[in-house]
């Protein structure tokens, strides 16, 4: 079982990064894979690898914590690797872990492919046992405004990265009008920035 990768990345979709290691490139799904990019020569992933019958895949995150907070997720019945990556895309764990302890349903069915069930289920297995995987607030940094021409390419590539979560496109269409006023210089400040008002709405 592999527990990290160090390599150089050679390419970021909506829905995965390559990256190449000691000459053999693998493909490695994430919740934002735009928080990496083409050309980096020395990222580290963290990695959970998930194998079923015809099927290996690698899901990959940024932190390590991150990855312990995936694995837990898919203790919790009704929960899949796609579902728990989908979770963790919202950058905001503090509020998943707050919403855990507190019995927030409503916040947790703003997940897709979370209903009420499910949530309920997250509550009732994991309340208590993620208290140590919250991680201290960070500072959101400022946000560069793009220049008209430059805003499309990053808007088109969150929103397609939005959809590759398993948002519907009647949810990624709520926010778009929003998100075209929100200049941004990356695909990453566009997705963070969808993720949150998906979340807030």
């Amino acid at each position: 079982m592999y527990e990290y990768l160090v390599g150089a990345i050679t390419f970021v979709s909506p829905f995965y990064v390559v990256i190449e290691v000691a000459g053999v490139g693998y493909r490695v799904q994430l919740a934002n894979p735009f928080q990496f990019e083409v050309g980096t020569a020395k990222a580290k992933i963290y990695v959970y690898q998930s194998i079923h019958e015809t099927e290996s895949t690698l899901y990959g995150f940024a932190k390590a914590n991150e990855k312990q907070l995936f694995e837990r997720l898919l203790k919790v019945s009704g929960i899949g690797p796609k579902s728990a990556l989908a979770i963790l895309a919202n950058q905001d764990h503090v509020g998943l872990v707050q919403a855990i302890q507190s019995d927030d349903i409503g916040y947790l069915t703003k997940f897709p492919g979370v209903g009420k069930k499910t949530a309920q289920q997250i509550v009732l297995d994991l309340k208590g046992k993620v208290d140590d995987l919250a991680p201290a607030a960070e500072v959101p940094l400022p946000v560069t405004p793009a220049e008209p021409e430059d805003a499309e390419t990053p808007l088109a590539e969150a929103l397609a990265a939005l959809k590759a979560l398993g948002y519907k496109p009647r949810e990624v269409d709520r926010i778009a009008k929003q998100l075209r006023s929100f200049k941004a210089t990356t695909t990453d400040a566009y997705l963070s920035e969808a993720l949150r008002l998906l979340m807030k709405g």
